[in-house]
């Protein structure tokens, strides 16, 4: 998320999507071949080219009568009429980091039908098949914290869907504008830093086993800081460096992203990094902040997939199905002119906006998925909380806690 913490709040109220053939007879008294199509006198001098194009007739008619008895064979009903297809998409992702506070809150949520049903099964149903999860090195409160993570890790292996771990490397809210080191890691020398992010990463690694992890999460101006930012690029590639080795030491399988936020300047940023040994560039993508032009963000992921033989994936997004609130927290996105003019803040606009977003990516030819952020993040404080969501009119769960349409943006 950029910079959940770090923006202004504007002060509520706001005034605001076979073959038959003849038989071939050999004798020492007969010396040709009889089809019922056409006979072949045979002479020694040509006899290599005539049973070449007797076999050719033969396969003719073998593959002719094959069409013809699929063809009536086969009604719509029957599974031999149908033709096997691929999704496209590596990733239907959504970042489901605060579902154990909303758990924890008591708060009855429902799918579509309007059925109490807990948050988790009704992403698994709507075709989600991975689930990002946040992980803060020591965090004030449980959440994101590592065994709350690890166990919401396992519990979503359990439902069949892919674990994607993102690593802040702090004990908060790391985005473009703030990357604090860990409490526990300030004051040390830069060697012991490196060896810091090796044996977290390691740890996390071993213990969750994730089938992706951020190395860093929008790391545009680097991570760790001071000894990180993007200013001191050697260092901050060192930092990178070292998680990435831990990765590929305990789980070779486990694919490596780097997380930029926005795709205008993403080809300078990845630049910098160069040739590192990385598998997905991650983007974040939120028109309100990285524009509004979804064919400029198509041919930016392309020439960054090919640039760096690359895939390329939307790492976070989110759109309103709504400019209302349901606390009194001030929300980040509550203005007409912060969002598509295409897609307006509805229910259908939300999911419009999606399906538009999905297939953008998968016009891409480097695209691979994209991930919805703040998914479950509603109001599960209270209507009079003002620490509650920032984000509640852009969940996938409207004010009445009812899954949106926008779900069906998810389906495979």
């Amino acid at each position: 998320m950029v910079g959940l913490r770090g923006y202004v709040k504007r002060v509520k109220p706001y005034v605001f999507h076979p073959a038959e053939s003849g038989q071939v007879v050999k004798t020492p008294t007969v010396n040709y071949v009889k089809a019922p199509t056409v006979n072949y006198v045979v002479k020694n001098a040509n006899s290599k080219m005539i049973k070449i194009r007797f076999m050719m007739l033969f396969f003719k008619k073998i593959a002719f009568f094959s069409f013809v008895c699929l063809t009536f064979s086969c009604n719509d009903d029957d599974d031999c009429c149908v033709q096997p297809t691929s999704d496209p998409l590596e990733i239907r992702g959504v970042d489901a980091s605060f579902l154990p506070e909303v758990r924890t809150s008591g708060v009855v949520v429902s799918n579509a039908a309007g059925q109490a049903e807990d948050m988790l099964t009704t992403l698994q149903k709507a075709g989600v098949n991975t689930i990002r999860i946040r992980l803060w090195n020591n965090p004030a409160a449980p959440t994101s914290g590592f065994e709350q993570v690890k166990a919401l890790a396992a519990e979503v292996k359990s439902k069949g869907m892919k674990v994607w771990l993102c690593l802040h490397y702090s004990d908060t809210w790391a985005d473009p504008g703030h990357q604090t080191k860990p409490a526990a890691w300030a004051g040390i020398g830069v060697e012991a830093l490196q060896d810091s992010v090796y044996q977290f990463t390691k740890k996390a690694v071993a213990e969750i086993l994730p089938d992706y992890i951020q190395i860093g999460n929008e790391i545009n101006g680097g991570l760790l800081w001071p000894e990180g930012n993007l200013s001191n690029i050697a260092q901050m590639k060192a930092l990178i460096g070292k998680g990435i080795q831990a990765v590929r030491d305990q789980s070779p399988a486990t694919q490596i992203m780097i997380h930029y936020a926005g795709h205008q300047e993403a080809m300078w940023f990845f630049n910098q990094i160069g040739s590192m040994d990385y598998d997905i560039i991650a983007l974040s993508y939120y028109p309100f902040w990285h524009g509004k032009n979804l064919f400029q963000l198509e041919n930016n992921m392309n020439q960054l997939g090919n640039t760096f033989n690359k895939k390329v994936l939307i790492a976070e997004t989110a759109y309103p199905f709504t400019l209302n609130w349901n606390d009194q927290t001030n929300n980040i996105i509550g203005l007409a002119d912060q969002i598509h003019p295409e897609y307006p803040a509805s229910a259908e606009g939300q999911k419009n906006f999606m399906f538009k977003l999905r297939e953008t990516v998968e016009s891409s030819s480097k695209g691979v998925g994209f991930c919805y952020w703040g998914a479950e993040w509603v109001a599960f404080k209270g209507n009079a909380a003002t620490d509650g969501s920032s984000w509640e009119n852009m969940a996938l769960w409207d004010f009445n806690l009812r899954a949106l349409p926008v779900l069906d943006a998810f389906k495979e």
